[in-house]
């Protein structure tokens, strides 16, 4: 029997909070001097939705009794903006998903989502030379840390998380030369030529998930994986391999994920290869110059996720 589809919410809830808690002490790689966040600009695109049977009614007969209009919802979400006293927006998410439970008893689950806006203190000229301003920021880089959360409720009734993701959205990596792709299959449909260097041009959306989820809120900020740490590791190994495909690229980074952060399960991609076109292949004043323009569509695209058995698969090979 099939199951029903039945939630209703609100999507592109901007929130924007001043001074939030700065996220600090958390743990440093090799690949990154990711040192934490000042929150001093706490920006966040927001979605929400709703389930429970109690709505069924306002789908089957117009019956608005049990609805929660989604202009409130919007407007819970600022108001508790201001109530929050963590660190990191997966604990936002959790702390406003719990809070519609204790408000709306006839509410079994909330769902969550959300990508977050980098701001960055622009630098400015001062008697002490060239500094971070404490009050001008700039929206940042185009990749942005994301969440997805599902809250519903214990045997108790209280709000118990059923899944957490982290995520980094929208990186796009070029590497100019470094790449190859050859020995594929080459039959009758086959025209795209083998390549032993290539610049290699990707979209890239990076997701992981916690062994014990407690540890993506921020609370222990030691045990937190950033969305930039995850971001330098992708660069890291994107600059120093010389990868075969996109695929490899993507298995390697994922092991190098799970070995700097053992209190990870998972780590997924969703890649897209966006990779120039060749139009020039020599210009001679210029010694190793190409030119290249965009590709034209289809794209190809690949997902893939990484487990600790991986891991535990290469270690032992080594």
């Amino acid at each position: 029997m099939s199951e029903r589809t039945m939630l209703y919410g609100k999507g592109d809830v901007f929130v924007y909070r001043t001074y939030a808690t700065p996220l600090k002490g958390v743990r440093q790689i090799p690949e990154s001097n990711f040192t934490g966040r000042s929150n001093t600009i706490f920006g966040m695109d927001i979605q929400v939705s709703l389930a429970g049977e109690a709505f069924l009614t306002s789908f089957t007969e117009g019956d608005n009794a049990k609805v929660v209009a989604t202009d409130s919802m919007k407007n819970f979400i600022l108001h508790h903006a201001g109530e929050y006293e963590g660190t990191t927006m997966e604990g936002f998410l959790a702390y406003v998903s719990a809070c519609f439970l204790d408000t709306y008893d006839h509410i079994s689950e909330v769902e969550m989502s959300g990508r977050q806006f980098p701001f960055e203190a622009v630098e400015v000229g001062s008697p002490a030379g060239v500094v971070p301003s404490e009050t001008v920021f700039r929206e940042g880089m185009l990749e942005k840390p994301g969440t997805r959360i599902s809250v519903g409720r214990d045997e108790n009734g209280e709000a118990q998380i059923g899944s957490l993701e982290s995520a980094v959205h929208d990186l796009h990596l070029i590497k100019v030369k470094g790449s190859s792709f050859a020995g594929f299959i080459r039959d009758e449909y086959t025209t795209l030529p083998e390549t032993k260097d290539r610049p290699l041009f990707i979209y890239l959306n990076i997701s992981w998930t916690y062994k014990e989820t407690e540890h993506a809120l921020g609370a222990t900020p030691e045990q937190y994986v950033a969305a930039e740490q995850v971001k330098h590791i992708a660069q890291t190994l994107f600059h120093q391999e010389d990868s075969p495909s996109i695929q490899k690229l993507i298995y390697d980074i994922g092991i190098r994920v799970l070995e700097r952060f053992p209190q990870l399960e998972t780590v997924s991609f969703e890649s897209n290869n966006r990779t120039w076109e060749t139009v020039r292949d020599e210009i001679p004043a210029s010694g190793e110059g190409k030119v290249f323009t965009d590709p034209r569509p289809p794209f190809g695209f690949q997902k893939f996720t990484v487990l600790q058995e991986d891991v535990k698969r290469e270690e032992a090979l080594r």
